[in-house]
């Protein structure tokens, strides 16, 4: 189990939200590059970071701050949200991401990801499934792509994409416990999977389920920031299993 931990920003800020609602924004920190410095000490080496203004706009807005956590830690960070040019691709992994998450563009012009796919090697990029109800969400979840969830990873699958990220948005910042019918589905269909299982986690029991079912990986957010997790606890678990 690899456990990784989310920044999401919002003007430079560190925030949640519940059921990727903007309306209920909440700041946690100012300061994300100290919040990554955090988790780094704590002795994590990844970091999801997701660029929630960019995800509304359509276009990458907080890369600075991208810039400079990955200039000031040695996390391996995947930056996703508003990826949606060539230009973006290009200035986040310029920026020092590990790796982009591709998700509304991947639904909506999949054309373009398998070029990128193709050029800079499936390993760079991970599949952002973000779904409500077994369909596709886009823009920020604002939309219904109306695309199927296994559909849409089976897509990439065929093209070499092995990361993916699955959100369950009804699940997402409700600190009510994880989709583990639907992750344990996804890897029954493909057990080579690197599933990064996202969106519900309330403690630390959460993911120990996870672990037992065999999930590669977990994101989390909202219950770190709330305390409802010990974090030192949860760093021993990082990479366990």
């Amino acid at each position: 189990m690899k456990i990784i931990p989310a920044i999401d920003l919002i003007n430079g800020n560190c925030v949640r939200l519940t059921k990727g609602d903007y309306a209920t924004e909440k700041v946690y920190h100012s300061d994300p590059v100290e919040v990554a410095k955090q988790f780094e000490n704590d002795g994590f080496t990844r970091l999801h970071v997701v660029d929630l203004d960019g995800a509304k706009a359509g276009k990458v807005i907080n890369l600075k701050t991208l810039e400079n956590i990955c200039a000031q830690t040695s996390l391996q960070v995947d930056f996703g949200g508003g990826i949606k040019s060539r230009e973006d691709l290009n200035q986040v992994l310029d920026s020092g991401a590990y790796q982009v998450t591709i998700g509304s563009l991947a639904a909506k012009d999949p054309e373009t990801v398998f070029h990128w796919i193709s050029e800079f090697g499936p390993d760079k990029f991970i599949l952002g499934a973000d779904a409500l109800n077994g369909k596709i969400a886009v823009n920020g979840w604002i939309d219904d792509s109306g695309i199927d969830l296994f559909e849409f990873i089976d897509r990439y699958y065929t093209k070499g994409v092995r990361h993916v990220l699955c959100t369950d948005i009804s699940k997402d910042g409700m600190l009510q416990g994880t989709s583990n019918e639907l992750y344990t589905g996804i890897m029954e269909a493909y057990p080579d999977l690197f599933l990064i299982a996202s969106g519900g986690v309330s403690g630390i029991s959460d993911v120990e389920e996870l672990i037992r079912l065999n999930i590669p990986s977990v994101v989390i957010g909202k219950a770190i920031y709330e305390g409802r997790i010990d974090i030192n606890e949860l760093a021993k678990l990082d990479g366990s299993c």
